[in-house]
């Protein structure tokens, strides 16, 4: 399998390291361990001569030519965590010049993957429309705004379709790179997660701030106050419209356009992470932290937690062990 890794200046010095660790590590333990060669042709590329790392360190990079035909294409992400320094560095010309390198490979066959903000490489150069896909989790209203055609869902760590893969925030590159090496195979890849150290997240749910992902529009950060004063109360679409002054169809609406669900679904986010922050420091039972978060019975908190979070109270519990 040959895999060009695309660097781009400015890159999470983080994603491309555990790319390439993760890759040859396979490499490696495929040779001495499973008895067979090297599995992964990897190569560090650039649309630019000279690529720099988000901490300044210069990463040798092979040019790109009209030969190279990789089977895969990895884009890790780049070092700009918020709005005002993301939206400058995809007009950037290299940022430009390396998307319509993309569309170029995968016109010839290959296919695309990228963690992280790399996914919104991605999503600029079109190759994201119409598929589902997913992204780092701090981000997703600004992703959900700017690619509307585009059916993303941060909850998830990994989505697959016909173009490749995305993955989702910082230590998604890792959850990428074990993907890959399972699809040439699956023991390589539970060997090398092992000498790693790596535990497989298939969600991004459990580390979802809610009120992070409020800051970014002034109307849901209202509603996200409102809504935590009336945890203990229950939901009342009509009751939260009143309270801000607006509409239960307009708070339906925004709360899509942004959070990409519904104040309800919002609603229940705030629910299990109060719910969490109590079973870890509260010392209270669950039923009385099912009254806390507005609910008449501790089993249907339960519930919730199981569906949110896929664990149970005992396992949420055992983590302060």
């Amino acid at each position: 399998m040959k895999i060009c890794v695309l660097a781009l200046e400015g890159l999470f010095d983080t994603g491309l390291a555990v790319t390439l660790d993760a890759l040859r590590a396979a490499n490696g333990l495929s040779a001495r361990a499973l008895g067979g060669t090297p599995r992964f042709d990897v190569m560090v590329v650039g649309v630019r001569k000279r690529v720099r790392s988000g901490h300044g360190f210069t990463i040798p990079v092979q040019a790109i030519t009209p030969a190279l035909k990789p089977d895969w294409v990895v884009v890790p992400a780049l070092n700009a965590t918020t709005p005002e320094l993301l939206l400058p560095a995809l007009a950037r010309p290299d940022v430009i010049d390396a998307q319509a390198q993309l569309l170029q490979w995968r016109e010839q066959g290959a296919r695309i993957a990228a963690s992280c903000i790399g996914t919104f490489v991605l999503a600029e150069a079109g190759l994201l429309d119409g598929r589902e896909a997913t992204s780092t989790w701090s981000l997703a209203p600004l992703f959900r705004q700017r690619y509307p055609l585009v059916k993303l869902d941060e909850s998830r760590m990994l989505v697959v379709s016909d173009i490749g893969v995305t993955a989702g925030a910082a230590m998604g590159h890792l959850d990428l790179a074990l993907w890959l090496i399972r699809q040439a195979s699956p023991e390589l890849a539970a060997l090398v997660s092992r000498y790693l150290l790596a535990d497989i997240r298939s969600s991004q749910a459990p580390y979802i701030i809610p009120n992070h992902l409020a800051q970014h529009d002034p109307l849901i950060q209202r509603f996200e106050q409102w809504a935590r004063k009336a945890l203990r109360n229950g939901f009342s679409l009509q009751d939260a419209a009143e309270a801000l002054a607006t509409s239960p169809r307009s708070l339906q609406r925004r709360c899509q356009e942004v959070l990409g669900k519904s104040p309800l679904a919002y609603f229940q986010d705030l629910r299990v992470e109060r719910a969490q922050s109590l079973l870890h420091g509260s010392g209270l039972d669950i039923e009385a932290i099912a009254t806390e978060v507005g609910y008449a019975d501790g089993a249907t908190l339960r519930t919730l937690l199981r569906q949110r979070l896929g664990r149970g109270v005992r396992d949420l519990r055992a983590d302060l062990l």
